[in-house]
């Protein structure tokens, strides 16, 4: 059905805009004024400057242009900042851990920061385990078949880098060391700390004569220092070490703080047991086992710094200035001493110091008499006191 709309009445007017609106009337020629700022003008100025007003030429520069900032960006992004993550070979051993074992895994060695350890950051884990995800995804694994061993040990063992084994143990390397007080617990007892721990110096290798103090026990005192509570720890020195700095160093090392801890070696409560005095025993064992462990722990670090002091050179250069400084005072050297007293002066000496040890005793003993007789006054006046006070009430 058709609508008819019916025609305007002749005596309607188009009301005008009122002087407050912010509607303006056309621009006479057509054309609205172009502010010079933003991307818009800018076009505008190439169309008309560089262009001729032909937008098909603008079309093609523009396009260009976004073709050459897209190789830029392209190339750029190729040379992504690896925060010194690089990528260690991953041998036989690392590919075939069983992750059931997950307490005797290296996880450093795992996510390929064996040349970090404990001093890697958590940008640095975070960006070393992205690559190993990226490379050993269960979802990316080869096609082709596994690679083959040369070693009779492993012969029909799985190597494929992309096995599902190894994958979880990367995600349980990630997963200890991103938290704070796992890592505080492995770091504790990691591999490649220990196995240095084995080889510290003995006292039978310090009588050697090619042994060097100081480059031998930097090293070791570097290393556990890591384990300090109290941050910076103090370096070993040199030679020419002073005196204050010496008894620093070892008045530091024989009140060594330590945080190193051996929760990680717990031995875990047997699977589907229910006991609660399964759990408990274990649990006691393992609070004995971790005591144990870091009364061993102090004990080697005191031992270490014995032996250390006991052949530091700096302390018998020490002992020997200190000696010749006694001899020089004995001799009256000038400007370090007073002249030397004779026998009879000594003797003067000895017995004014006995008169007046007699005086003072003779006048503690006067002064101890008479606080006993102040004493007795008091307890006599106290007693006649008493004595008045009953009297005055019989009456």
């Amino acid at each position: 059905m058709a609508v008819i709309i019916p025609p305007v009445a002749a005596s309607y007017k188009t009301p005008s805009p009122p002087s407050t609106s912010r509607l303006s009337a056309p621009h006479p020629s057509g054309h609205r004024t172009l502010l010079p700022v933003g991307p818009a003008y800018v076009n505008h100025l190439r169309l008309s400057l560089h262009h001729q007003h032909s937008f098909s030429a603008l079309d093609k520069h523009l396009e260009a242009e976004a073709q050459r900032l897209a190789s830029l960006n392209a190339n750029a992004n190729t040379e992504v900042d690896d925060l010194g993550v690089g990528s260690e070979e991953e041998d036989d051993s690392i590919l075939t851990l069983d992750p059931k074992e997950w307490k005797k895994h290296d996880y450093y060695k795992v996510l390929g920061l064996s040349h970090f350890r404990h001093n890697a950051t958590q940008e640095q884990i975070k960006f070393a385990h992205r690559k190993k995800v990226l490379k050993h995804h269960p979802d990316k694994k080869a096609s082709s078949t596994a690679p083959t061993s040369t070693s009779a040990f492993l012969t029909g063992v799985n190597l494929n880098t992309n096995d599902d084994a190894f994958f979880k143990c990367i995600s349980k390397a990630h997963e200890v060391l991103s938290n704070p007080e796992k890592r505080r617990q492995f770091d504790s007892v990691d591999p490649h700390f220990m196995d240095l721990e084995e080889d510290m110096p003995t006292a039978a290798e310090t009588k050697s004569k090619n042994f060097e103090f100081f480059k031998t026990f930097t090293h070791v005192f570097d290393l556990y220092s890591r384990f300090s509570k109290v941050q910076p720890v103090p370096g070993l020195g040199h030679i020419d070490s002073t005196k204050e700095e010496v008894e620093g160093f070892y008045d530091f090392w024989y009140n060594f703080d330590s945080w190193r801890s051996f929760e990680w070696m717990d031995k875990e409560v047997n699977e589907g047991s229910d006991s609660r005095d399964d759990k408990r025993y274990t649990e006691k064992k393992n609070k004995t086992e971790r005591a144990r462990r870091k009364k061993e722990d102090i004990a080697k670090v005191r031992g270490l710094v014995d032996l250390a002091l006991s052949v530091d050179p700096r302390i018998k250069r020490i002992k020997q200035q200190e000696k010749e400084a006694r001899e020089a005072k004995k001799r009256g050297v000038p400007g370090k001493a007073g002249p030397s007293k004779t026998k009879q002066e000594e003797e003067q000496e000895k017995k004014r110091l006995e008169e007046e040890a007699a005086q003072k005793e003779a006048a503690e003993q006067a002064a101890r008499a008479d606080a006993k007789k102040a004493k007795a006054a008091a307890a006599n006046a106290a007693k006649k006191a008493r004595r008045q006070a009953r009297a005055a009430e019989g009456s």
